[in-house]
């Protein structure tokens, strides 16, 4: 089970998008974090006309390494810590470590 997921909110924590918030787009193979408007970079794409793309100068996404993010705790509006727990029936959740909210529902 991974701290972080698709489609959580998480709050960059280093780097030069720090403070920035986005929510996760995609978990890369190798653990890296694909999160919106984070990490932006041009890149410079040649036409291709079987495919049907433009060529020209494309803004996209690129991977974020875990380690600079921090899943975003609402009730406290900041990056918080997560932990994992087993509920009473059973099943194995992650939760807030400042305030012991279960994250996952």
């Amino acid at each position: 089970m991974r701290r972080i997921r698709k489609g959580d909110d998480v709050v960059v924590i280093a780097g030069k998008d720090k403070g920035k918030r986005g929510s996760v787009l995609r978990v890369m193979p190798d653990g890296r974090v694909v999160v919106s408007d984070v990490n932006m970079v041009k890149r410079h794409t040649k036409p291709n006309p079987n495919r049907g793309v433009p060529g020209g100068i494309v803004e996209k996404e690129m991977p974020v390494d875990p380690s600079n993010i921090m899943l975003y705790n609402p009730q406290t509006n900041k990056g918080d810590r997560v932990g994992f727990k087993y509920l009473e029936d059973g099943r194995k959740v992650r939760y807030f470590k400042s305030n012991n909210e279960v994250v996952d529902i």
